[in-house]
């Protein structure tokens, strides 16, 4: 019954999108495309506030924070801890992220908590005796020694305590969770679905074993799922603070959990760790702003390059679902994540020149490269030369309040679930966000992509990111719309394919997230997109300019947004059909 409840939902899932596709069509390929009727699920409508994430438990939990006088960082905060309950492949404790924060008066900050790399970390802590990159247990991608420094309570942390409205305590805040973790939530269908198919992955280590795999005998769609350590290491936060996560019990617990396993987390680690406010990235499409995150993650910068070579084309004369859309859009996206791989790291450690790369004449320069009727290599594309100096499993969510406050928060333990390991007695998944380093510069890491010296491994350096929690502001300089989403180097191109389908396009929030996308990130030299995603038509138009088509087509991303229309005021929440339980939260 459950397989051919998953067949319906996925057709289901299928056919809205070709339906929403097929209503994009225009009757002729020159011809504007003109605002669709809803051929997509219509978004949630919300006159105060509302909530889009990826469980609407979750989002629901934010929804009572501010129907109790707390703004959108208060309900973030809350969203966030309580995902650690309900989405446990990604939300977390144990893992880290970045928060952008819009304020009702236009302020814009950025919130960088991305995990630390320990002390004992060092360039080539993560190979073996012949310089080769270690598997398995021991590497950088799973198990004890996988873990960086945790960065997401530090982070929720400064977010309430310089942006929070002070109505509400962080006890309150955590509180939604303790009794979710305690009392237990009723198990999604794709909770037990994540569950099962990571059975191999989760079985490695006992404790991990014991609570989320119920000793093997795997939890199913309904049933009650309660998670008493972790409910007893909430009950710790809201009685020591976000100090005892860093300092108390709890952090004595995971330090020596690790430390029996070879993990190189340390106590100083622990209390040295520091979430930090940066300036965001900020570019114009066509003369909207685009406000995004700054390094450590690279997805600001890329999505505005990208953004900015697009902008020298008229999309409003190419069909949507078009090769000819589809064909500049690749060569955009691999031209910028050459540059990523060459350029980018964390700025507290080596120079990035943002300038240069979201400068709008380094974006002609590109263009100029860009053969409007012949794919690139990536062989020939070669990292450009800017001027100056400045998870597939992840989570994003996003919140705008009444008063007009918004967050759009993406953040993540790197791998699903993380690195398997769970630190004992505390419920905490830990991350494998040492991953995100390039342990062997040149050598792809689990995603694929290349990242350069910038991106080494280094003690206390954070690793680099493809989070891109984005607000993009009308011309007055109000709030527009925000969206995010994970799928580790898949990010920044679904924000890309979403916010093109917004303004290029005319879709309303829930039609440019349901659309298909594409996606490609330079090396591998291949062009990915989802099921029917692409008609037989666009694929050999595609493939005749000599694109290199993925015959492994696959579900790109989880996206989440929030749309303000501008004649009422209203709150338009949308969640993604590919993988989200419920709809987005309101009131």
């Amino acid at each position: 019954m459950r397989r051919t409840t998953h067949r319906l939902r996925t057709l289901g899932t299928l056919l809205l999108l070709l339906a929403f596709a097929a209503s994009l069509v225009p009757n002729s390929l020159n011809s504007t495309v003109q605002t669709t009727s809803a051929a997509s699920r219509e978004p949630v409508r919300a006159r105060h506030g509302v909530v889009a994430s990826i469980n609407e438990v979750a989002s629901k939990v934010g929804v009572d924070i501010m129907k109790r006088g707390g703004n959108a960082v208060d309900a973030a905060i809350a969203v966030a801890v309580a995902l650690a309950v309900t989405h446990p492949a990604a939300g977390n404790l144990g893992g880290g992220g970045f928060m952008m924060i819009r304020l009702k008066d236009g302020r814009t900050t950025a919130i960088d908590y991305r995990e630390m790399a320990p002390a004992a970390a060092h360039r080539n802590v993560y190979l073996d005796k012949d310089g080769n990159v270690i598997k398995g247990e021991g590497g950088s991608i799973e198990g004890y020694r996988a873990a960086g420094v945790p960065g997401t309570v530090r982070g929720m942390e400064l977010a309430l305590k310089k942006y929070g409205s002070h109505k509400l305590t962080w006890a309150q805040l955590v509180e939604p969770a303790r009794v979710l973790a305690a009392n237990g939530i009723k198990v999604t269908y794709n909770l037990a679905r994540g569950l099962r198919g990571n059975n191999d992955y989760l079985s490695k280590y006992a404790e991990t074993k014991r609570i989320y795999l119920n000793n093997g005998n795997f939890y199913n769609e309904g049933d009650l799922f309660r998670q008493p350590d972790l409910a007893a290491t909430f009950a710790r936060l809201q009685r020591g603070g976000p100090n005892e996560f860093y300092e108390g019990q709890t952090a004595r617990m995971i330090v020596d959990d690790l430390k029996a396993h070879n993990g190189l987390i340390t106590m100083e680690d622990m209390r040295g760790y520091v979430a930090k406010e940066r300036e965001p990235v900020r570019g114009t499409y066509r003369g909207y702003e685009i406000v995004s995150m700054p390094p450590p993650s690279s997805g600001g910068a890329v999505l505005i390059e990208m953004l900015n070579i697009l902008e020298g084309y008229d999309f409003k004369k190419m069909d949507w679902a078009s090769s000819d859309r589809y064909h500049l859009m690749t060569e955009a996206m691999r031209r910028a994540f050459a540059d990523r791989a060459e350029y980018m790291g964390d700025t507290d450690f080596v120079k990035v020149p943002i300038a240069g790369l979201i400068d709008k004449n380094y974006a002609a320069q590109l263009r100029k490269s860009i053969d409007p009727n012949r794919a690139s290599t990536s062989e020939q594309v070669k990292a450009g030369k800017p001027t100056g100096y400045e998870s597939d499993e992840t989570t994003h969510f996003t919140v705008v309040d009444a008063e007009g406050n918004a967050v759009a928060n993406t953040y993540t333990l790197n791998n699903s679930f993380g690195s398997a390991a769970v630190a004992k007695g505390t419920g905490i998944i830990m991350n494998d966000e040492m991953d995100d380093f390039a342990a062997k510069p040149g050598t792809p890491n689990m995603f694929g992509l290349i990242q350069g010296e910038r991106n080494a491994v280094a003690p206390r350096k954070r690793p680099l990111s493809a989070m891109t929690p984005t607000f993009v502001l009308r011309k007055n300089g109000s709030l527009w719309f925000t969206v995010g989403s994970p799928g580790g180097p898949t990010i920044i191109n679904t924000v890309l394919d979403v916010i093109t389908n917004v303004i290029d396009y005319n879709m309303n929030i829930q039609q440019a997230i349901d659309a298909p996308r594409i996606h490609h990130q330079w090396l591998t030299d291949e062009l990915v997109y989802e099921p029917y995603g692409l008609s037989g038509d666009t694929q050999k138009s595609l493939t005749a300019r000599g694109h290199k088509l993925n015959d492994k087509q696959r579900y790109l991303g989880d996206c989440e947004g929030i749309m303000i229309e501008e004649k009422t005021g209203f709150r338009l929440g949308a969640v993604d059909p590919r993988r989200s339980d419920g709809p987005a939260g309101g009131y």
